[in-house]
């Protein structure tokens, strides 16, 4: 049985103020996976956008339609105490309107969020976009943090048109963001902690940091995700860092999505096992 208008309504203010924009098919994938068409998620848009003022918007492309949560939708959805608390949480008006990669990257990061639940890995709300996590160097902001259903989070990055040197310069501020200082003073019940391990170590800190997930994506006049993917693992392999207090995989969206987040569709950088695919569970942990 399809949700009440009024539940799906407010999932869908939700899902696209956690994930900033979303097509109908997505939302679809994430909140009624075995309706067989977008109706209800398309009457419940339409409500939305109907209310005065607004709670999201559309941009329409190419016989395509992208939402976005309004600031009035925004804060209504923050208002509603569901999401998780995030800095500087923008509507996805820019990135839905695009006309350069931005709406694509987005959209790609969706369609990630969409085979983590579908494998049950992660709930679609469990996902912080672009939260920024301080290093010494500056902010990193991860594409995605997912919190994972056994309780261990992961960082995930969506490449399309990212140079190398980019790619690499982003790993090395993980690692920047991995061995900062610890903040505080601590007391004697709790000693002094750093950003990461009181974010993602867990209370008696015996979980190891967060892999970092790299998801190549398709993207006009670039090579295919998988050669990207392979020239990235012989750079990315030689940063030090790397499958010591890293721990870093790729994979492709294709394989993501036809196979799932869940199976070994993910390939360990620095592995020297060729090209040899694991699932998250079998991933190495960083030390």
């Amino acid at each position: 049985m399809a949700k009440a208008g009024a539940d799906l309504r407010g999932e869908v203010l939700l899902t696209l103020a956690q994930l900033r924009l979303a097509t109908p098919r997505q939302l679809k994938a994430l909140l009624l996976p075995h309706q067989q068409d977008t109706d209800h998620v398309r009457r419940a848009l339409r409500n939305l956008l109907e209310e005065s003022p607004a709670l999201v918007g559309r941009t329409n492309r190419a016989q395509q339609s992208y939402w976005h949560c309004t600031p009035v939708g925004l804060a209504e959805a923050a208002a509603s105490g569901e999401l998780a608390p995030t800095t500087g949480r923008t509507t996805g008006k820019r990135i839905a309107a695009s006309k350069t990669g931005l709406r694509e990257h987005g959209l790609a990061l969706v369609d990630t969020a969409i085979a983590f639940h579908q494998a049950q890995l992660a709930d679609h709300a469990d996902w912080r976009v672009e939260a920024p996590h301080p290093t010494p160097a500056g902010n990193l902001l991860p594409d995605g943090v997912v919190l994972l259903a056994d309780g261990s989070s992961a960082f995930v990055e969506i490449d399309r048109t990212m140079s190398y040197a980019r790619l690499i310069a982003k790993l090395e501020r993980y690692d920047a963001y991995r061995g900062a200082p610890v903040a505080g003073r601590g007391n004697a019940a709790r000693p002094p902690r750093s950003h990461w391990q009181e974010n993602y170590a867990g209370p008696s800190l015996d979980r190891p940091f967060p892999p970092v997930l790299f998801v190549f994506a398709p993207a006009r006049r670039r090579a295919a995700p998988d050669t990207r993917e392979a020239a990235f693992h012989e750079r990315a392999g030689r940063v030090g860092s790397v499958g010591y207090r890293l721990t870093v995989a790729t994979t492709t969206l294709s394989l993501l999505t036809e196979h799932g987040a869940g199976r070994a569709v993910w390939r360990v950088v620095g592995n020297h096992r060729g090209e040899e695919r694991r699932t998250l569970a079998a991933l190495p942990k960083a030390r």
